[in-house]
């Protein structure tokens, strides 16, 4: 087992890691920015190394001030979280090449899945469906329209090298589609500095369901059941839950089998993601593989009570998965906490906070970083906490939810409390009535 673990991320994420790793005698590095001085990771950890500025290019994304880091607190292992360098290939490569165990994917495991027109192809030949589109990277807007022409509008322009809604356009007439393909590429090269596309039919009315995996180094894989994602704006998910209300004992097995061959077309090992749209009648076809812990895992630990970043750990140590296939035995629910300003159309709300308090009670559970004094920065994520209720049914974990957001008192900026809390009360919600598409016609 690992003697001491750098996590290169901050957070709840990095908080949440170094509590995992101290429950399992590891020492913890925290790494940060200098605007992130005063945060919980670096005050709980057992060594601290600021690695840069407040921007992200120049302290997390600054692979060189990382592994110096870990170099000089001799660290044998790097856990990179989400986001940042989670699913960066060179990152792990490097981490490799300097005797630093990276807790997550190997550089080849990355690369195949995180190219979305790669990943689409490996999953073709292992037998796992995929949704109608092109072969490959599109050459330009003429194979683009042969292409659409083909497959029949609507269709989806996604960007090759893609994350977070970047890049992505639907598409519903063929006279859109210049205009879209034109607009996407250019953010996709303005995000990702790849400007590659490829093309989907879109699927109409889809829940966005995900099955999590684990796998080892000798070749096993498990899968730990699905959280529905559905509920999301701008591609950006804002509540995820397991069981998913639309789930069937039949879909369950079919999409766990389909993410097992998934993760071991790549011969996965780690923690993992295989994300699927699902359709009205059922049909799923994957959509992506996230080859790192996720945001939302927090809701899989709760209904199979089962520590995801103690077995993505021991899975990078050389230990075997524990226990076989999962199926929940609770309903979870998590509300993302943002530091936004839904009554402006969702915008940033950084600053200080000045009164916070955190619900209790049974079935209960907050991930977060911040707390009374805390200055929310401008330069990061808006995320500052995770909200989970976990009961014997979804109905009873919606009514938790409720009180828990009532409870919840966060002052001194604006947060995504309110909206939460109205769709927690939203007749449709409660009943299981949702597609990708809720927020759209929400009215917050």
């Amino acid at each position: 087992m690992f003697k001491k673990i750098l996590i290169a991320n901050r957070g709840e994420i990095a908080l949440r890691v170094i509590r995992t790793c101290k429950e399992m005698g590891i020492k913890t590095v925290a790494v940060y920015s200098k605007a992130d001085k005063d945060s919980l990771p670096v005050s709980f950890a057992d060594e601290a190394v600021c690695i840069g500025p407040a921007t992200s290019s120049q302290s997390y994304l600054n692979i060189p001030n990382i592994i110096s880091a870990a170099e000089i607190t001799n660290s044998d292992a790097i856990h990179p979280g989400y986001g940042f360098l989670s699913e960066n290939a060179q990152f792990s490569k490097i981490c490799t090449e300097n005797d630093i165990k990276f807790i997550g994917a190997d550089p080849k495991m990355i690369s195949q899945m995180g190219d979305k027109a790669k990943a689409r192809e490996t999953m073709l030949k292992a037998g796992v469906p995929v949704i109608p589109g092109s072969d490959g990277i599109i050459k330009d807007i003429k194979n683009a329209k042969k292409i659409a022409d083909k497959i029949g509008y609507p269709v989806m322009l996604k960007a090759t090298a893609g994350g977070g809604g970047k890049g992505m356009r639907a598409v519903y007439k063929a006279s859109d589609l210049q205009s879209s393909w034109e607009s996407a590429r250019n953010e996709a090269k303005a995000s990702f500095a790849n400007d590659g596309m490829y093309m989907e039919k879109l699927v109409l009315e889809p829940r966005h369901i995900e099955i999590q995996i684990i796998g080892d180094s000798k070749g096993r894989v498990c899968h730990l059941s699905e959280r529905d994602c559905s509920i999301q704006r701008r591609h950006q998910k804002l509540v995820e839950e397991s069981p998913s209300p639309f789930m069937t004992p039949q879909l369950r097995k079919k999409m766990g089998e389909a993410a097992i061959l998934a993760a071991k077309a790549v011969k996965y090992e780690g923690v993992g993601t295989v994300e699927f749209l699902v359709d009205k009648d059922r049909n799923f076809y994957f959509m992506e593989m996230n080859t790192r812990i996720q945001v939302e895992h927090p809701v899989t630990e709760e209904v199979i009570n089962y520590d995801l970043i103690r077995e993505q750990i021991k899975v990078a140590a050389g230990i075997s998965v524990s226990g076989n296939n999962y199926e929940p035995e609770l309903h979870a629910i998590e509300c993302r906490i943002n530091a936004e300003d839904t009554s402006k159309d969702f915008m940033p709300s950084p600053g200080k906070i000045t009164n916070f308090h955190v619900p209790g009670g049974h079935g209960i559970r907050t991930d977060t970083h911040v707390y009374s004094g805390y200055t929310i920065s401008p330069f990061y994520d808006s995320m500052i906490a995770k909200l989970i209720t976990v009961a014997q049914t979804r109905e009873e974990a919606i009514f938790k939810m409720r009180r828990a957001l009532d409870e919840f008192v966060i002052e001194g900026i604006k947060t995504t409390i309110p909206f939460h809390l109205k769709l927690m009360h939203d007749k449709n919600f409660c009943k299981g009535i949702y597609t990708t598409k809720f927020i759209e016609d929400f009215k917050y």
